[in-house]
């Protein structure tokens, strides 16, 4: 999947002509606070406009004092090894200052940036200092094979002790200039470069420049699968580091073994038309009827790995089979033809609205879609990360027509996202996009292509949590949710649902309490759960969670009124045991008031204190 976009900041006027410059450089958008020019985004919340960015995965150039990144970065940062890449840059462009993730781009960004615009590019790292270059991070279409013992070999370097490199590499070039490096004559191509340094273990470096093919049987297990590439690279003289993708026809899109594999060598994996892998035939070492009759190509792991390599290639590996599986591979050459890669669809609840109570991966799967899908007011709601991505925005209304589309474009191999406020399987499109999968196209479902796409369903918070989190604890036990709106279920349903819950003395959420046509069956649930709990029982109308027009009314059962509702607002009724009372420091409470359900600790304390 694409990595997320780099964004360029800036806080203030007399930074904005920096970033301005820099942005055109490095590509990708600017946001910025009270600008004077066009911007992709405006910045209206510092903190939580840097938050969403870092948590969404984009890398991140902030013209501005590193001061103000560091507090606003400071509690997001854990694992080095999967932060985004930030940079701090002066406001007059004199100095690039690499933050976080130096080793996976941030140096490269402030170089970039001092290239392009005169800044010191401030490099902090000490491998890229006196070395010329991360041994950790090779060069783009390199891999290394032990990157656990690069620490130990960079230090030796630094200590100036004896080195050796088994052949010229334009990318360690650097390396070579070093007195205390000798390199070696080349040997074979096909060996890895190695760097052996005395103290420490040898550095193995692999060009990756295989086109490895596979097919494999419906349901193959992916044991079976890495097992066979494994040994027949193996057996070829040839290492798994080597391969640079893997490729099939695209009737395996959705095949677990193929997409196992590509996460076992780390590398992307594509798809191609059978008429494509047909084209391959007369190159085939192995060409099958029996394939064709199935498939519409004669052969498909050689084919697949031709047909990535282009069309010099040859095959360095002829087809190779298991019970169920098959593999071959090519080196690439210039030209190869272009794979369609598993389209996604993720589902994505994005909470009531602020950035705050969206989650890391719902921010971070947003950023990496290549377009978003939803009602247009969700889509909004999610600020800074949307900027400039394609959007398709469909009515309410249009549920099944937004579901279905956002996965026949994911069918096509695109990464979309469908966007849902509060939590996408509670009253939004998680369950819809499943329903359509679930039936076959013939009976109202979605294409085959769609069929195959990759879904992925990210929580969110739903709104009654949230309003259940601004009083206290409303749901601090046995707890329901039920929709009052019957445009799908029936208004008996609804009823017997409701008498249900009032027996069961379950705290209830309300979703769709009303409509415009709609307005008797709250009044109906209030008379129905008033025969079974008292009439101060709490009751939270809560509006627009999240957002700035956030409103929570306190009421109780008996004082609850139709006209103070609508259809933005979610109505959380306490159970019979429920109790509220007034403490004037919670933060956006119900007008002062706060509520919670007990468990019944109390009863056990007192318990456990008998004599």
């Amino acid at each position: 999947m694409p990595s997320p976009e780099p964004i360029t900041l800036f806080l203030s006027p007399s930074g904005e002509n920096t970033a301005r410059q820099i942005c055109e450089r490095l590509g990708g958008a600017l946001h910025g606070y009270k600008p004077t020019g066009q911007v992709d985004a405006r910045i209206d919340d510092v903190m939580s406009h840097f938050r969403a960015l870092f948590s969404a995965g984009h890398p991140i150039v902030a013209v501005c004092a590193a001061g103000i990144v560091i507090r606003a970065l400071g509690p997001l940062i854990a694992d080095k090894r999967g932060e985004s890449s930030v940079v701090a840059v002066s406001e007059d462009g004199a100095f690039a200052v690499p933050l976080l993730g130096g080793h996976r781009g941030a140096n490269a960004m402030a170089t970039s940036i001092a290239d392009g615009i005169g800044a010191h590019a401030a490099i902090t790292t000490a491998g890229d200092l006196s070395l010329g270059i991360a041994l950790d991070a090779p060069s783009q279409g390199w891999r290394l094979e032990n990157p656990e013992a690069a620490k130990a070999t960079m230090a030796a370097l630094l200590a100036e002790a004896p080195a050796w490199l088994s052949r010229e590499v334009d990318w360690l070039a650097p390396l070579a200039k070093l007195n205390n490096v000798h390199v070696q004559p080349s040997g074979d191509p096909r060996d890895p470069t190695v760097l052996s340094v005395d103290g420490a273990e040898p550095l193995v470096f692999r060009e990756q420049t295989l086109a490895l093919g596979v097919g494999c049987s419906r349901g193959c297990s992916p044991d079976e699968l890495i097992a066979l590439v494994l040994k027949t690279l193996a057996d070829h003289g040839r290492s798994h580091f080597e391969v640079a993708g893997v490729y099939s026809i695209d009737v395996k899109t959705d095949e677990a073994a193929i997409h196992a594999l590509g996460s076992k060598l780390n590398v992307p994996v594509g798809f191609f038309p059978a008429n494509t892998l047909e084209a391959q035939t007369p190159r085939l070492a192995n060409p099958s009827s029996v394939v064709f009759a199935e498939v519409g190509s004669h052969g498909v792991a050689e084919a697949a790995a031709l047909a990535a390599a282009g069309p010099l290639a040859v095959l360095e590996i002829e087809k190779h089979k298991s019970k169920n599986a098959t593999c071959a591979a090519s080196e690439f050459k210039d030209g190869g033809e272009q794979p369609q890669t598993r389209g996604r669809l993720s589902v994505i609840g994005i909470g009531p609205g602020q950035s705050d109570w969206r989650t890391p991966e719902a921010s971070k799967l947003v950023a990496e879609a290549d377009e978003l899908v939803g009602y247009g007011l969700y889509i909004d709601l999610l600020g800074p990360i949307a900027a400039r991505k394609p959007r398709h925005d469909f009515p309410l209304g249009g549920e099944e027509d937004r579901c279905r589309f956002a996965l026949e474009r994911a069918g096509e191999g695109r990464n979309v996202a469908l966007i849902c406020s509060g939590d996408a399987g509670i009253y939004a499109m998680g369950a819809l996009v499943m329903e359509l999968l679930d039936r076959d196209a013939i009976d109202g479902g979605v294409s085959p292509a769609a069929h195959r796409v990759e879904v992925i369903h990210a929580p969110g918070v739903s709104a009654f949590q949230a309003a259940s989190a601004r009083v206290g604890a409303l749901i601090g036990h046995d707890f329901c949710a039920i929709s009052l709106s019957d445009l799908l279920t029936p208004r008996e349903t609804i009823l017997q649902r409701i008498k249900g819950a009032a027996n069961g003395d379950f705290v209830i959420a309300f979703y769709n309490p009303v409509s415009k046509r709609r307005r008797t069956l709250l009044a109906d649930a209030r008379d129905m759960l008033l025969e079974h709990r008292p009439a101060d029982t709490p009751v939270i109308l809560a509006i627009n969670l999240g957002r700035p027009n956030e409103s929570l009314r306190f009421r109780t059962l008996s004082d609850l009124h139709v006209d103070e509702v609508d259809m933005l607002t979610v109505v959380l009724v306490g159970s019979s045991q429920s109790r509220a009372f007034r403490r004037g420091d919670i933060a956006s409470g119900a007008e002062g008031w706060s509520a919670y359900t007990p468990r019944g600790y109390a009863a056990k304390i007192d318990k456990d204190i008998q004599p």
